[in-house]
């Protein structure tokens, strides 16, 4: 299996994370999207990235292997995508350039993201499964510390921070499943609309105390035994 060049400290190398190799793995996922993996051929990859053949293969020694990387490589990707994009700064802004890097990547390399999204579940190589769910799962840590951070820091209340970082990926996750790239909203304004959503809340002046799911219930009992 197609593996990440890294330095010792596991971080990859500058060239592997470049546009260039970015542009392929989004070129080819909208390819193994759109057409299949049989139905791609190296060539297709090449056209598609408005590169030669011969370039194309100084990154990738085979098909097979840009798989890999847009089936696995994408979430390491992504992670250090996001990673260089948060500044220094109050926790909850970093919360925000969490978000807005996420969606930034989405909309630069969306078939990358599908493609990858699609063989999550779906690919049968056990080795890569595994990878990936370990990768996903450094993402996800990564935006639990600055959420822990935020609270450490009072901007947030002492919420569950596990069940905090998955309410904001699923915000993210899924907008591939609904997203129209002609309609005027940039998948980063989304973002940024989600985050003032999450932190300022939905609700207007006083919280109010809102009835319970018992309540209802027992008012209903109460109207039948009455008639």
């Amino acid at each position: 299996m197609a593996e990440l060049s890294t330095t010792k400290d596991g971080i990859a190398n500058q060239a592997e994370a470049s546009d260039r190799v970015l542009q392929i793995l989004s070129e080819a996922g909208r390819l193994f999207a759109s057409k299949g993996y049989e139905g791609t051929s190296m060539r297709d990859i090449a056209v598609a990235c408005g590169i030669s053949k011969s370039l194309l293969y100084h990154h990738f020694s085979n098909k097979d292997e840009i798989y890999a990387r847009v089936a696995v490589g994408s979430t390491l990707e992504l992670y250090l995508f996001v990673r260089d994009r948060i500044p220094d700064g109050p926790p909850s802004q970093k919360i925000r350039a969490f978000m807005i890097a996420t969606a930034e990547y989405f909309r630069r390399y969306r078939w990358a993201w599908i493609a990858s999204t699609t063989a999550f579940w779906n690919d049968p190589d056990r080795l890569r499964q595994k990878e990936r769910l370990t990768r996903r799962d450094r993402f996800e840590n990564f935006l639990r510390s600055l959420i822990q951070e935020a609270i450490d820091a009072g901007e947030i209340r002492n919420v569950d921070v596990s069940m905090a970082g998955r309410l904001i990926l699923s915000s993210l996750n899924w907008m591939h499943r609904w997203y129209n790239p002609n309609k005027s909203a940039t998948p980063e304004q989304i973002a940024d609309i989600y985050f003032n959503m999450l932190f300022n809340g939905l609700r207007t002046g006083e919280m109010v105390d809102l009835p319970t799911a018992d309540r209802p219930k027992a008012a209903r009992r109460k109207s039948r035994s009455s008639t």
